[in-house]
């Protein structure tokens, strides 16, 4: 199959090229071409603005189109007007985070609810209180251009080598390090996850069998916890005698450390991290062990100097003490 990737060099999209490449398909990419990039020299690459120029789409015909990077309206309607009709299947990554909290754990796709705010501000900045309001509106904007074969796949966490995020990152590198490690409290926040590899290869797999609607992909389950995800990575990479300290939140809010722990949603668990994700792994999804996704990013992080955004030792060593 042709397959245009919307994107396709920085992590979620990488991976999807790197997929599609590996099953045997004709791979084109189109962005700014500012991002480095590994992919092979088979692929198409094709320079264009998801805010403006798209002209360089003239004259081309796709099978499947894959939309990785769209964050507000206009960049679906922008590209919809460019492959004018040229972009067969559509399929559109978007965010668990376009739902409406649901209320309770287990929420299928069929009784989530999209966010519908109707004072967004649709050509407003992406933030993180209108991320998910826009990613809502994508899809209604998608569904609206593209028609009833649109494919909506909404991940959650998506963890693994190439993260520009550098969340899953964080706590690989700090189980490396070993010690006593501060994990947030409480153990009951739900967090679910799925290596970008895993959803490259549903993306790849629904395009090859025109799977439409929407799929919830990530994994464990609605009862995976944070602490637990964080207890698994620690068992497989840490060196001997590293232990974890659960910090309750009140201390991590009153030394103001709440933004400095990647992946924790803070006091309260948010039911959109414990989703039912059944319906993407009967049509495909498969979900492979964590401890596959901690050594993916050990090998790709090498020996990089600590990110001066990451918890500081000495921070850390602070709120242990108290």
């Amino acid at each position: 199959m042709r397959i245009l990737i919307a994107g396709g060099t920085s992590f979620v999209g990488r991976a999807i090229a790197w997929s599609a490449l590996q099953a045997g398909h004709d791979v084109t990419v189109i962005n700014r071409g500012v991002t480095p990039s590994d992919l092979p020299v088979s692929v198409h690459r094709l320079v264009g603005d998801r805010t403006g120029d798209l002209s360089a789409l003239a004259g081309h015909s796709f099978d499947v189109t894959i939309d990785t990077v769209a964050y507000l309206p206009r960049d679906v309607e922008l590209l919809a007007a460019a492959l004018d009709g040229r972009g067969g299947h559509h399929i559109q990554i978007s965010s668990v985070s376009a739902y409406v909290e649901p209320e309770r754990p287990g929420a299928t796709e069929a009784n989530a609810t999209l966010i519908d705010d109707p004072m967004l501000d649709l050509d407003g900045p992406v933030t993180a209180a209108t991320y998910g309001p826009l990613k809502a509106a994508c899809e209604r904007s998608a569904a609206a251009l593209f028609g009833a074969t649109t494919t909506f796949v909404r991940p959650t966490f998506v963890i693994g080598a190439h993260d520009a995020t550098l969340r899953f990152p964080y706590w690989v590198e700090r189980a490396r390090r070993g010690g006593v490690i501060a994990v947030p409290g409480p153990r009951t926040i739900a967090v679910q996850y799925v290596d970008a590899r895993d959803l490259a290869a549903f993306v790849v797999g629904a395009a090859e069998r025109s799977l439409v609607g929407a799929f919830h992909v990530a994994g464990p389950g609605p009862d995976s916890h944070f602490v637990e995800m964080i207890e698994q990575v620690v068992h497989h990479i840490a060196p001997a005698g590293t232990t974890l300290r659960e910090i309750a939140y009140e201390r991590i809010v009153g030394e103001g450390l709440e933004g400095r722990f990647p992946l924790w949603t803070g006091e309260h668990s948010e039911n959109a991290l414990a989703l039912d994700s059944s319906l993407a792994l009967a049509n495909g999804l498969q979900l492979r062990p964590l401890r596959e996704s901690v050594d993916d990013v050990v090998r790709w992080w090498g020996d990089r100097a600590w990110p001066s955004h990451w918890l500081a030792p000495e921070r850390e060593a602070s709120l242990l003490a108290l």
